[in-house]
């Protein structure tokens, strides 16, 4: 780093030192970020395949389960309307139950790169503190 007369370094020095400081940190925040952002994007595709998870569940279960079902009831005397009212009733529950834990799981789930924003305000407040001249 060149220096001036005094051996301090140079005012031209100290910029380029500052502009490579910026763009590294600039660079590990854009990094962080990308990090974080494919994390929450995990998370969502997980919470969705649980929901799609649960419509499978629902329709596989409509077709195989329904009807054994059904008749099972039947051959205890139930009536066949009564029969199948009953086997929807407690297939549509398990469908319900999948559904909203799957959605519950992407509303609480933050967007927001927490983590990149809260460096992007700690470095701010070093910025801040570090060019304050008093």
């Amino acid at each position: 780093m060149p220096h001036d007369d005094h051996g301090r370094p140079s005012t031209t020095a100290l910029l380029q030192s500052l502009v490579d400081q910026i763009s590294g940190l600039f660079r590990g925040e854009v990094d962080l970020l990308k990090a974080e952002m494919s994390e929450k994007a995990q998370t969502v595709g997980s919470a969705m395949g649980m929901v799609v998870a649960g419509v499978v569940v629902v329709l596989v279960a409509l077709h195989a389960l329904a009807a054994a079902a059904i008749f099972g009831l039947i051959a205890y005397g139930l009536h066949a309307g009564y029969a199948a009212l009953a086997v929807g009733a407690v297939l549509a529950l398990v469908a319900l139950v999948l559904i909203k834990s799957g959605l519950a799981k992407v509303k609480n789930t933050s967007l927001t790169p927490e983590r990149t924003a809260n460096n992007v305000r700690k470095d701010a407040q070093v910025m801040k503190e570090k060019t304050h001249v008093g």
